[in-house]
């Protein structure tokens, strides 16, 4: 992952894929802030939607679906209910079965980032839970490719 300060510079115009998250009241914790458990709920949630959404996986049939390998997260300030968060999604790699997303937490009308996480899936068929020898398929590659990190974006998804 990026170094810290590269991080906390990201704006949204840095990423193809947003989606909205209404914080609710059991997010926040005994400190008045969302908890950190909520960070990676949020960060899977965005990359399941986009992978439903957009590149036709159905998790209880696909032959190939994700399996998480690797997260972490860099925290810059806190987000509370009853804000509403801007999850804002890229593939920094793509390698032959494995994707290496960034997901960065803004608060709506807000500049900064509050948080930007790093989340690594391999792409795994379902019958033997291995990556397959060929690699993800042609459709999640392809749909995968359009948020690739210094790829030209006609607009956002």
């Amino acid at each position: 992952m990026a170094p810290s300060s590269d991080l906390k510079a990201r704006s949204r115009r840095d990423y193809p894929f947003m989606l909205e998250y209404r914080t609710r009241w059991s997010d926040n914790d005994m400190y008045d802030h969302m908890n950190n458990s909520v960070y990676n709920f949020l960060f899977d949630s965005v990359i399941n939607t986009y992978l439903i959404d957009h590149c036709g996986l159905h998790p209880p049939t696909s032959a190939q679906h994700p399996l998480m390998a690797h997260t972490q997260c860099d925290y810059f300030s806190a987000i509370s209910y009853p804000k509403i968060a801007e999850l804002c999604l890229r593939v920094n790699k793509l390698g032959k079965s494995s994707a290496v997303y960034e997901v960065a937490l803004f608060e709506k009308g807000v500049e900064q980032a509050k948080a930007v996480g790093e989340f690594v899936h391999v792409f795994v068929d379902r019958a033997t839970q291995r990556p397959n020898l060929n690699g993800m398929n042609a459709q999640l590659r392809q749909c995968l490719e359009k948020l690739l990190a210094g790829s030209p974006v006609p607009g956002k998804l």
